[in-house]
């Protein structure tokens, strides 16, 4: 299947524009979830106990096997129905933000596709936490579905960053309902000043407006409090990370992301290259770093999501030997193709066995 898709699929797509490609993607994917026969009979094959899968536990869930869909590919909760019967364990949708907001001028998404790169300045292009919400409520819920949906959740454009916790808040309110898990993303390079949310001061008081509304939950019937992720950018120095799991340890969060797309330009990047967030292999060597500094800082303690540049198995291996409990992939998928997450769990059971 793999050689199908580099050989004759992808050559076909890579002659679209990128974002225009990326949407028949989901709908592709939206279009596999709606087909039940079809679907039901890949989640078979990729079932839990399959010879394919090794269930990992973290922050109090089950996922069938360690890789995950990363936010940014279904943006609107249209196509992740579909995330189980491609071999993926999880699936995060997003990044959804309270407003719903066009994102930035296209053409915001380009390939590089012999660095098996792409930069992307799409700047959280989604329908608004109202609107993904509503739809939400009309698939699978919690308890419902084969694996663990988590959901990203951003700042709006408008929003002054003063009021980026109450931005937040309103996003969580609508839509931790449905979601397995959250995740607050606070380092997108596309939305202005975002990153400053980073910061020791203004994460703080994110993290206490959300673990207060997450705490509230408990003693509403039938509700739960939810893990809650931090996604951080690989371009935060030593120190400032360190800072930021200070923030996190304080306020109890249950795992980290490492990472999001970084700003840095290394090698053919160095010079002409698009603006906006570099994904892909050029990243992998950094999020690997990020994610070993994080592992050591914490003994371990806090589960660690790893991103970046997993472009086949061992680049998925280094990150897990690295400290990660679990990974997510995107950017991989667009040169490897819609299964690579199954030959990912496959070939990392069979790398173990080896």
């Amino acid at each position: 299947m793999g050689l199908y898709y580099e050989s004759m699929v992808r050559p076909w797509l890579f002659r679209q524009d990128s974002e225009r490609a990326h949407e028949m993607g989901v709908r592709g994917m939206a279009a596999l979830g709606a087909f039940a026969p079809l679907r039901r009979a890949l989640e078979w094959w990729h079932r839990p106990g399959s010879v394919r899968t090794r269930p990992v536990e973290a922050f109090g869930l089950q996922f069938p096997n360690a890789i995950g869909l990363a936010a940014g590919f279904d943006k609107n909760a249209r196509a992740w129905p579909a995330a189980a019967a491609l071999g993926f364990g999880h699936v995060e949708i997003g990044t959804v933000t309270a407003l719903a907001q066009p994102g930035n001028p296209r053409p915001r998404m380009f390939r590089y596709p012999e660095q098996e790169a792409v930069i992307n300045r799409m700047g959280f292009n989604n329908e608004g936490s109202a609107a993904v919400a509503a739809r939400l409520a009309r698939q699978p819920g919690p308890g419902q579905r084969r694996i663990p949906l988590g959901i990203n959740l951003g700042k709006s454009k408008v929003t002054e960053i003063a009021g980026a916790a109450a931005d937040y808040l309103l996003s969580f309110e609508r839509l931790a309902a449905w979601a397995d898990y959250l995740v607050l993303n606070v380092s997108s390079p596309n939305t202005p000043n975002l990153r400053q949310l980073q910061d020791e001061a203004r994460l703080r008081e994110l993290l206490r407006a959300i673990t207060s509304a997450n705490r509230a939950r408990v003693v509403s019937p039938g509700r739960r409090s939810l893990p809650i992720l931090l996604k951080i950018a690989p371009d935060l120095s030593w120190p400032q990370v360190d800072a930021v799991l200070g923030v996190i340890a304080e306020f109890g969060l249950d795992g980290v992301i490492a990472t999001n797309t970084t700003l840095a330009r290394p090698g053919i990047f160095s010079s002409g290259a698009e603006s906006g967030g570099l994904s892909g292999a050029p990243l992998s060597e950094r999020a690997t770093e990020m994610i070993a500094y994080i592992a050591r800082a914490t003994n371990g303690r806090l589960p660690i999501v790893g991103v970046g540049g997993i472009v086949d198995v061992e680049g998925a291996a280094r990150k897990l030997d690295a400290g990660a409990v679990l990974v997510q992939v995107y950017t991989g998928m667009i040169f490897r193709g819609p299964f690579f997450a199954a030959q990912l769990a496959e070939g990392l059971i069979e790398r173990q066995r080896r």
